[in-house]
């Protein structure tokens, strides 16, 4: 989302390089690219105003420390006026007071709503409550039944809401209904319009003065930009919002509704929505938007993204196996498997500092884009018997041709993948100390040109070491598909077979 925004910035940092001081001149040159990437970005005027009224009195006249550059110094300032923008601290629900608690969410229709409710009760249940969804939009079509499907697939109760009930009375009703069923907290799912309205207003009013919910849930699309904002003031006004949720902050939109919300309304942002699966909302992190928007990756998230996608045990188990190089194929379609549960690759490249635009530079290299080439892979590896997959030394000529066959690829392929998983499986026992483990030069991908990830790769990273290529991330060297990266030539470690072959054909010809 803050694509755009993020390469402006980083290019105003690149012009303070090399300077010794950060004089009135150059911070003046340097903040008006920071207003115009802001208003570009659709941030509120007044926002920006006083964002960049604040950075340049931080700015000016400081010396530039010792070891650090005036570069580096903006950045820092930049980001602590950026984490006090979207909110300072990560808000919390507060669900205190009586049992249930009552979550009531608000917005205009197409907002996302309803299936942000089912998203937040999926948060809240793995926090260990009981939630107990309630629809009470009886004007959308179908809006009841959506929220009823989204009950059923996450396995929660739900209020056996109708069209021709009166939405006050079902909140009513389906506070009792809560409490006979020992629910701990209530999500509202409440009814919107294209725009706003005195009825539609009046009705939510009346609502919560029904229920009397400790959290007002403002639900706002991030691709409205401005008119996001807009709207949230008027429900502010009428019913206390509490927190802000911000749906499809995967898409491209400029972000402007994200940096405006907060400083506009007061009410702190608590929760985005990164997708359309009912596990792709997370809770919204002042201090890591913001190293996002910086291009200083997210870490932390990714880290607790993988814990909640791979098993320790199952990982302790793998790093076994990646030590005694007993690493197959079967392992490898697993961890893969594992990698898309953590989001596209181009949502887990953008959280590691440095790497947020590898993606495309790997599209470019390899001529398809990463997500196809995993996709590519998996077939070739379904496509095997369970006997090939935990053995590939069987793979002889015959049953390459058949599993290329199987899976719709040349046989060049699936020599390839053979060949690269294997450079990888003895990489991986090099890292992990294996007994006479050698490090092969890392496999390169087509046409990538050197020096993208830095030597030695990227250091460990914790909770990331069950997954295939990823332990502690050295250069991204096994990742599916993406046929590791440089150092060395595609196909340049060849296996001890072939090499025997190719002696015994030489000694052959001299012998004639």
């Amino acid at each position: 989302m803050f694509e755009s925004l993020s390469d402006r910035l980083s290019g105003v940092f690149r012009s303070f390089g090399g300077r010794g001081q950060l004089t009135e001149e150059n911070v003046q040159a340097g903040l008006r690219e920071v207003r115009l990437a802001l208003l570009e970005a659709d941030v509120n005027f007044k926002v920006v105003k006083d964002f960049v009224e604040s950075v340049r009195e931080k700015c000016l006249g400081q010396e530039v420390l010792k070891g650090v550059s005036p570069a580096q110094q903006v950045v820092k300032i930049v980001h602590d006026e950026l984490v006090s923008l979207l909110g300072g601290e990560t808000a919390a629900l507060d669900l205190q007071g009586r049992e249930p608690a009552v979550i009531m969410l608000v917005g205009l229709q197409g907002s996302g709503k309803t299936t942000s409710a089912g998203k937040i009760a999926n948060i809240l249940r793995k926090q260990k409550m009981r939630p107990y969804l309630v629809p009470a939009d009886v004007y959308r079509p179908a809006a009841i039944d959506q929220l009823t499907v989204l009950a059923k697939q996450l396995d929660m109760p739900c209020y056996p809401s109708t069209v021709d009930m009166n939405p006050v009375d079902i909140a009513k009703a389906a506070l009792e209904e809560a409490r006979r069923e020992q629910a701990t907290v209530l999500l509202l799912d409440t009814a919107g319009r294209l725009h706003v309205d005195e009825p539609l207003m009046q009705e939510l009013e009346a609502i919560k003065a029904a229920v009397q919910p400790q959290e007002i849930l403002f639900v706002a699309d991030a691709m409205t930009g401005q008119d996001a904002v807009t709207v949230a003031e008027s429900f502010n006004e009428r019913l206390g919002v509490t927190g802000v949720v911000l749906t499809k902050m995967d898409g491209d939109a400029r972000g402007g509704a994200a940096l405006s919300i907060h400083a506009v309304t007061g009410a702190p942002v608590k929760f985005v929505g990164m997708g359309e699966k009912l596990s792709e909302m997370e809770v919204f992190h002042p201090d890591r938007i913001a190293g996002r928007i910086l291009g200083m990756g997210d870490v932390l998230t990714l880290v607790e993204k993988a814990q909640g996608a791979i098993n320790a045990e199952e990982a302790e188990e793998l790093a076994r196996k990646m030590k005694k190089a007993s690493f197959d194929l079967e392992d490898f379609r697993t961890q893969m498997r594992r990698i898309k549960k953590l989001g596209s690759l181009e949502s887990i490249l953008k959280m590691i500092p440095g790497l947020g635009g590898l993606r495309d530079k790997l599209a470019e290299a390899s001529g398809a884009m990463p997500e196809k080439e995993m996709a590519r892979t998996e077939a070739i590896i379904n496509s095997m018997t369970m006997a090939e997959r935990r053995n590939p030394d069987l793979l002889n000529g015959s049953r390459r041709a058949r599993i290329a066959k199987g899976a719709g690829v040349t046989v060049a392929q699936v020599n390839q993948l053979v060949r690269q998983f294997e450079q990888m499986r003895q990489m991986m026992k090099g890292m992990m100390g294996g007994k006479g483990a050698k490090m092969p030069s890392m496999p390169r991908m087509r046409g990538m040109p050197p020096g993208i990830m830095p030597p030695g790769g990227m250091g460990g990273m914790p909770g990331m070491g069950g997954l295939p290529g990823m332990g502690g991330l050295p250069g991204m060297g096994g990742l599916p598909g993406m046929e590791g990266m440089p150092v060395g030539r595609a196909g340049s470690g060849k296996s001890a077979a072939a090499k025997k072959r190719k002696k015994k054909e030489r000694q052959k010809r001299k012998k004639k």
